[in-house]
């Protein structure tokens, strides 16, 4: 399974694509999208839809993953963000592809083992994860690390997933039962 993590923003969207096999990790690309640190906002997301989009052409991913927004001191600047994840969002979906959303907490649990890891130990531990010869830049860090996550994931919200229709008929049944 090919598995692309968005690490979303406004300026720079990071992307990483790595392969599942088994419970086996394997790096296959990472980057970024350069939307710029000026200029007007519709341009700049439609520089992130197209670069998405663009990965999602080359990679040809099976699924995606992508961080969720997470409150800015400054409500504007989390306005603005969302709306970067927003068109990161769009062009994912528009691929067909299934979205998973961790929060930047659960992303560093699953890489680090830690939900208050720094950015550095993140870079330090995809790295290690994903046996990079060096530490890749922060945003496609970030980005790995989201798809490390899924990942990591994927598995447990598989099983979930099928045992939630015997659950609910459980439950009923309980239900009736009582």
């Amino acid at each position: 399974m090919i598995i692309l993590g968005i690490d979303p923003g406004l300026r720079t969207t990071g992307f990483g694509v790595i392969e599942k096999h088994g419970s086996k990790l394997r790096y296959i690309a990472s980057g970024t999208i350069k939307a710029g640190l000026e200029g007007a906002l519709p341009p700049r997301l439609k520089i992130i839809l197209a670069g998405v989009r663009e990965v999602v052409a080359t990679y040809g991913p099976d699924c995606a993953a992508i961080e969720k927004v997470f409150v800015n001191v400054n409500p504007q600047s989390t306005l603005l963000l969302g709306q970067a994840r927003g068109a990161a969002i769009c062009a994912l979906v528009g691929a067909d592809l299934d979205v998973a959303e961790y929060s930047p907490t659960q992303i560093k649990q699953s890489v680090v083992g830690s939900g208050k890891a720094a950015k550095a130990q993140v870079q330090d531990m995809v790295a290690r994860l994903l046996k990079l010869p060096g530490l890749p830049g922060s945003d496609a860090a970030d980005a790995l690390g989201v798809a490390i996550c899924h990942a990591h994931t994927y598995d447990t919200l598989a099983l979930v997933g099928a045992l939630a229709p015997q659950m609910a008929l459980l439950r009923m049944k309980r239900g009736r039962l009582v």
